[in-house]
């Protein structure tokens, strides 16, 4: 291959490039819209010459017949009256209008042929531009769709949707953090409270019984308590010792019954 096709090749295969980015679908169906409307105009024009031949040609068809059928009653009353070279210079006359007629019969035949063929063709191109405006306009709101959806697609791609989640997930990660925090700085001042009465409790216990220890070892008698209201241990135990005889009383009187 010589320089100079590969040079053609590449600058064709350019220009082809950019027409087809220049072409816009919209402007595109427009442009064509309006051509076959031209087209329109253009074949309504020609089947309107064509049915004004056809009727003119019909005119003088029917101008040449009555000619004829006139000469031919000339030629019957020349004959009638005894002329008979009369006669036949009609016949003569009406000859040459048969024969026009003839020649107008056999054009008219063909134009109505031709007209009847136009008029198809007209009716077949109305349909035609008229369902290719439909699909125009169908096809147009296709683009325009299209390249909304193309644009917001591009305005998607510029946005940086990582960072924005990544963002999002460290703050949710913080909230959490805080929360936790929150909550623990909340049990720690619960214990502190428990603590702290525990050991207010644990001592009252410890000094109550250090204090009946050594009234018992001395023999005295026991202080009060300062803590609670219950009686003092000595009180408890007899209390406690009573209790016991009296159901173990009762244990033996159930047995004797037996």
């Amino acid at each position: 291959m010589g320089l100079f096709d590969r040079l053609s090749r590449v600058v064709r295969a350019n220009l082809n490039d950019m027409v087809s980015k220049a072409e816009d679908p919209e402007k595109m169906l427009e442009q064509a819209v309006s051509e076959m409307q031209e087209d329109l105009v253009q074949v309504r024009q020609a089947v309107a010459r064509a049915i004004a031949e056809q009727r003119q040609t019909e005119q003088k068809y029917s101008k040449d017949q009555s000619e004829a059928n006139k000469w031919e009653q000339r030629a019957k009353l020349a004959l009638a009256k005894g002329d008979e070279n009369l006669a036949r210079e009609a016949l003569k006359r009406k000859k040459d209008c048969t024969e026009t007629a003839a020649i107008l019969k056999n054009q008219l035949d063909q134009q109505t042929v031709q007209v009847d063929s136009l008029r198809k063709n007209l009716i077949a191109l109305e349909s035609k531009i008229s369902e290719a405006k439909t699909k125009k306009n169908m096809l147009v709101a296709r683009s325009r769709a299209a390249k909304a959806n193309e644009e917001l697609q591009k305005t998607l791609g510029s946005i940086n949707t990582s960072s924005s989640v990544g963002a999002f997930e460290r703050m949710e990660a913080k909230v959490i953090e805080l929360e936790a925090s929150s909550q623990a700085y909340g049990e720690l001042e619960g214990i502190g409270i428990e603590h702290q009465f525990a050991a207010l409790e644990a001592g009252s216990d410890v000094d109550d019984e250090l204090a009946m220890l050594k009234a018992q070892m001395s023999g005295g008698a026991l202080p009060p308590s300062t803590t609670s209201s219950q009686p003092t241990l000595p009180q408890a135990i007899t209390v406690r010792d009573s209790v016991v005889d009296a159901e173990l009383e009762e244990l033996r009187s159930k047995l004797k019954e037996l």
